[in-house]
């Protein structure tokens, strides 16, 4: 398990690579979604692989968190390593961080049922951190940390989208 000692080398580490070539900070990355089964995603992305489908009730396979799940998860993760990485930066003693991430929606606009967007209505996240430092310093790194995620900001902030099809016809030619 990485201790805060570790966490904060590496952190310092990785800024400093980032504070001399900036470009060290700045990358692209891939991850690809193939459908293997009805419903059920295989998510690859570098060395890590995942599994992602939806409820039987929804005609999937339940073979895994749907993607609703894994975007709460994104932030709630996200929050949580940012908090602990703030937290070893600044020295500041945790004992426990739980994230939790709340999201309402309306499945009408999935449906076609409503023109009402289809995606999450709102969200909100609960931080429940213990520790032995003052209340005013853990609210000041919990607002560090907020203020740097990369996904609360992706949540907060529209980002370009940008779509490209590819179709290949499987469509046997006849002469």
């Amino acid at each position: 398990m990485a201790d805060p000692q570790t966490i904060k080398e590496a952190f310092e580490r990785n800024r400093k690579a980032i504070e001399l070539r900036p470009s060290v900070g700045q990358s692209t990355a891939l991850t690809k979604v193939r459908v293997r089964d009805g419903t059920t995603c295989e998510i690859e992305s570098g060395s890590k692989t995942l599994v992602c489908d939806v409820g039987k009730i929804e005609g999937g396979n339940d073979a895994g968190p749907g993607p609703g799940i894994f975007e709460r998860s994104a932030l709630g993760s996200c929050l949580a390593i940012g908090y602990a990485q703030q937290a070893a930066v600044m020295e500041v003693p945790i004992d426990n961080i739980e994230v939790q991430v709340e999201s309402e929606f309306d499945a009408r606009g999935q449906f076609g049922l409503s023109d009402d967007p289809p995606g999450f209505k709102a969200l909100r996240y609960r931080v429940m951190i213990e520790s032995s430092a003052p209340e005013e310093t853990v609210r000041e790194l919990i607002n560090k940390a907020d203020a740097r995620s990369p996904v609360l900001d992706d949540f907060r902030r529209p980002i370009p989208v940008e779509r490209k099809v590819e179709i290949t016809s499987t469509r046997v030619k006849t002469s």
